[in-house]
């Protein structure tokens, strides 16, 4: 399973509070994985040079048809002033018709807990998607 590891992208303030995202995104078909996949480098890519973003790790998990993402962001609006700028923001609107389900998760940790561990996104995002 391709993994591309937490990559720091800017360090916080030790006594900062990260604002944290958690996804897991479904495709509707083994044929749109190869396009999704490219289409998610492009949008790391852009978390790296992201402003307000701490760091950035996926998950792909091809023959599932699912990829996971976590990052962590100096707050919300980071956050959403990214998924707004292109090229994220096409990706998105362009790859709805192939998306099967998607979770997401948010939450709060003191930076210094960064980088966050992949067993607790996924927990959340089990109880997350449970809830929904």
């Amino acid at each position: 399973m391709p993994t591309l590891r937490w990559t720091t992208v800017h360090t916080p303030a030790p006594d900062a509070e990260a604002f944290v995202m958690a996804s897991r995104l479904e495709v509707r078909s083994p044929s749109d994985v190869p396009r999704f996949f490219v289409k998610s480098l492009a949008s790391w890519k852009q978390v790296c040079r992201a402003p307000g973003a701490y760091g950035a790790s996926l998950i792909a998990e091809p023959l599932k048809r699912t990829f996971w993402t976590l990052s962590a962001w100096q707050d919300k609006d980071a956050l959403y002033t990214y998924a707004r700028t292109e090229p994220h923001k096409s990706i998105m609107i362009g790859l709805r018709p192939v998306m099967n389900d998607s979770v997401f998760t948010f939450w709060q940790v003191p930076a210094a807990e960064l980088p966050i561990d992949w067993s607790d996104a996924k927990r959340r995002l089990a109880e997350q998607a449970a809830r929904a």
